[in-house]
């Protein structure tokens, strides 16, 4: 059995190759010469259709690997994989001499020089199609030597590959994140400790482009107010202070030059995407932009549905909203104001309100900055 010493720059790179999945290229050329094998590879197995697919490899003309993944990985003697960690070769699973017979054999594996490959599953995750390491011994069978070294680098390489699912998990989430954001129609900015941008969603670009109420100099945000500047300089001075001032619920108002308010919101990032993330992020905190505007509109799909408000409710609704009381109502809608006072009647009932401004508030709050 090898000694870890000896091998140190070996198992150096094997966790190498799992914190950066392009390295496995390299490192199964270093597996092949550790083993002293013919080919190697890393493959996954699907466990019902039996077919398979060849992720890294060495020592196997392309050809073969394209006819393996089309045609032969169905005939694989590895037809039931073994369990974790358990070298086995082709006397392992099934009779020799029936073997030789096979097409795997005979169309794949004797065409290319060898009689023996030998499978060691790495992931010991019930995953519907796991890992294995394969390696070609060449013309002779596995011998003890080359199994007692590929079964040395199973728990390294078992290691690695789950390394490289964890980042990969984390990669996902993150990347449905940025999507999410990107998808808001309320702007997101996230800053550094200096209020430099770091990322901005394309509703924050269409905000900045305007260069009025929000603009980029050298890639610092800055606002139309003093004031308002002054206080994203001591927000963002620390994350503590971030996380401080979106505890509070704190918001920084802005007015655009032509009277337009708009609402700057203060987001504290999850710890996971500061410090978890593969490429840590300068950012410390976020901005969530939105124009102060009601758009009774924009939620009447939703406040309908919520409260069943029939066409003409949901009509009377809108316009005690927008336009004001019973007669502005009836005005504007062009019926009489005891039909408004019959419908607003209704809609009090419905939405567990009394008053008209209460009508307003709750259209507020279904409102939402970041969809509508």
């Amino acid at each position: 059995m090898p000694r870890l010493p000896r091998h140190s720059d070996l198992i150096e790179s094997i966790y190498d190759a799992g914190l950066h999945p392009e390295l496995w290229t390299e490192v199964v050329v270093m597996l092949n010469a550790f083993i002293g094998s013919q080919a190697c590879g890393l493959i996954s197995k699907d466990t019902v259709s039996k077919s398979g697919a060849t992720h890294y490899y060495c020592g196997v003309d392309p050809h073969y690997i394209q006819l393996y993944s089309e045609t032969y990985s169905r005939y694989d003697p590895l037809a039931r994989l073994p369990g974790y960690g358990e070298v086995r070769n082709i006397p392992d699973l099934v009779n020799f001499d029936e073997y030789r017979r096979g097409r795997f054999y005979q169309e794949w594996l004797q065409p290319q020089g060898c009689v023996d490959v030998a499978n060691v599953v790495l992931e010991q995750s019930k995953s519907p199609c796991p890992m294995l390491l394969t390696v070609i011994p060449g013309r002779e069978m596995l011998d003890a030597e080359q199994r007692a070294r590929m079964q040395f680098l199973v728990p390294h390489a078992s290691r690695a590959l789950m390394i490289n699912r964890a980042i990969e998990r984390k990669q996902q989430r993150a990347t449905a994140l940025a999507d999410v954001v990107d998808r808001l129609n309320a702007g997101v900015i996230l800053l550094d400790a200096a209020c430099r941008i770091v990322h901005s969603n394309p509703a924050a670009e269409t905000i900045l482009a305007a260069d009025d109420v929000l603009r980029s100099i050298s890639g610092r945000l800055v606002t139309r107010s003093s004031e308002a500047n002054l206080a994203l300089r001591n927000i963002f001075r620390d994350p503590g202070e971030v996380a401080l001032a979106a505890a509070e619920g704190r918001k920084i108002p802005l007015t655009s030059h032509d009277g337009s308010h708009y609402v700057v919101h203060v987001i504290a990032l999850p710890s996971l995407l500061r410090d978890g993330a593969t490429e840590r992020t300068l950012a410390v905190g976020a901005l969530l932009v939105w124009k102060a505007e009601l758009d009774s509109r924009s939620c009447a799909g939703l406040i309908d549905r919520t409260f069943e408000l029939t066409p003409a409710e949901l009509r009377v609704l809108q316009s005690i909203v927008e336009v004001g009381g019973v007669p502005e109502t009836a005005a504007a809608l062009g019926i009489a104001e005891t039909t408004v006072k019959t419908h607003l009647h209704r809609v009090f009932a419905k939405t567990g309100v009394s008053r008209q401004a209460d009508l307003v508030k709750l259209a507020a709050g279904f409102s939402n900055p970041l969809l509508h």
